[in-house]
Formats: structure tokens, sequence, C-alpha cells
């Protein structure tokens, strides 16, 4: 990696970090943020095939109530790193996306450790807020916020500068030298922890009204003639004409219907 690429990767690991809190432009999450290092580093392409592989895991994760979801940015940027690193060595691209996706499991969960940190850390900047805030000295207020965001920015920025500072030779050497039944125990593992997010996304939607359009659309990708455009315009033809039938048993609800089409279907079979 040139001291440019280096540079990039940090900016964009900060960015990240910082995004994880504010949660706006999503530059936390896998896909923005492997496609980005990726792209900085010369690899667009492993860097959108590992960024939708970890998306998929990382649908399933939420914040709820004081349970803390894994960290997707640091799994993002530190599993981006360790792709970008191992290309190039007699280990193939694929492999190394493989071997990197369940690595990434695991400083997601580190990175619950950081988080941790940069929380406590902030306590005090809180009250120094309430201090300015007593005051009247806004400016002092908008100052200590960004100074905590920052502080999250920076929880990610370090570990991604201590990996790059690893020598590529050094990551492809030890990829090369893991034995193949590693190898593939890591790439079951990974495609494992993508179909668990995936069902997870499943279990938090799952609701009568749209399990029909879940098997009609899982029928429908077994279809090899369809291509993923075609699967795209059929969910968006069934969303529209469902919205439709939706809004004609709103306006005709004085028959006694609650305005669902499906779910009125449904419930009359119960």
């Amino acid at each position: 990696m040139s001291a440019i690429s280096i540079i990039l990767v940090i900016l964009v690991a900060f960015l990240a970090g910082m995004e994880g809190i504010l949660d706006e432009f999503q530059f936390h999450q896998p896909l923005v943020a492997c496609t980005l290092i990726g792209i900085v580093c010369g690899h667009p392409t492993e860097g959108i095939i590992l960024g939708g592989s970890l998306q998929l895991m990382a649908l399933g994760w939420a914040n709820i109530g004081a349970a803390v979801a894994p960290d997707a940015a640091l799994a993002s940027v530190a599993s981006a790193i360790i792709v970008m690193k191992g290309i190039g060595g007699a280990t193939k691209s694929a492999d190394v996306i493989a071997n990197a996706i369940p690595s990434a499991v695991a400083l997601s969960v580190a990175g619950l450790f950081l988080t941790m940190i940069c929380r406590t850390i902030a306590i005090p900047m809180v009250h120094a807020m309430d201090a300015e805030a007593e005051k009247g000295n806004i400016r002092g207020v908008e100052l200590w916020q960004i100074a905590a965001i920052c502080l999250q920015g920076i929880r990610i920025a370090v570990p991604a500068a201590m990996l790059c500072a690893i020598p590529s030779e050094s990551v492809q050497k030890i990829l090369e030298a893991m034995p193949a039944v590693v190898s593939g125990g890591m790439a079951v593992g990974g495609g494992m922890v993508a179909a668990v997010g995936y069902a997870m996304v499943l279990n938090m939607m799952a609701t009568k009204e749209v399990w029909p359009f879940f098997i009609l659309g899982f029928c429908l990708a077994a279809l090899g003639q369809l291509t993923l455009i075609s699967l795209g315009l059929i969910g968006l033809a069934m969303a529209l004409i469902y919205l439709g039938l939706k809004e004609a048993g709103a306006k005709g609800g004085n028959n006694g219907g609650s305005g669902d089409p499906l779910g009125d279907i449904l419930n009359d079979y119960e």
C-alpha cells in the first residue's frame, strides 16, 4: 500500500467510526466502508464482494435498549485492510475474502470493548458540556460535542493505522501458510454467518402479511432465467400492487375491512 492509500484508508476508517454514532451518511456500513477502501487501494471489485458479504451479516445488527450491537465499522475496515494486503500472493482473492469474513466477526466483538472505552471517556465530556451550557457558552458545547464524535473516529482510525503498518508480505505469508482445513472451515463459517445475519433480518420482518411475498420471491429466485434486475422489477411491481390494493381497501373500508387486503384474507382463514 502506498502512503497516499494508507492516508485515505485511515480517513475512511475515521469517517466510519464517526458514522457508527452519527448514522447519517452510512460510512460505517460494510458495503460502503469496504468499497471505499477497495477503491483507494486499487481493488474495488474485491472491496465490493467483501462488503456485500459482510452487509448480509450486519443487517441483523441493531442496538436494542441497553444491548449494543457488534461494531460494524471496525469489522468492515479491519477485514477490508486484511483483504487488500492479502491480495497479490499465491492465495486466491476469493480465498482471502472467505478467510477475512470470519475474522470480521471477532473484530466486531472486539470493537465493543473499544466502544465501551470511548463511551466511558465521553462521560466527563458530557459534564463539561453541561458546565459550558450553564455559562451560556454554546460554542463550548459544540466543541465538546465535536471532540466526542472525533473520539469515535479515532477508535477506528488507530486500529486501521496499526494494520496498515503491518507489511503486506507478512499478511500474505500468513494466509499462504494457513492449512487448507483451516481456510476451508473459515470459508464455511463465513457463509453460515452471512446466512444467520439474513435469518435475523427475516425474523424481525416476519409477519403474516409479508410471508406470501417471501415465498414468491424464494420460488422466483430459483429460476435461472431471471436476472437480479428482473427479480428487482418483479419485487417493485408486487410492492406497487400491494400498496394499490391497500389504498383501495382503505377507501372502501366501510364494509368492516382493516384496509390491509392481505391481512383481511389471512384473518378469514384464522
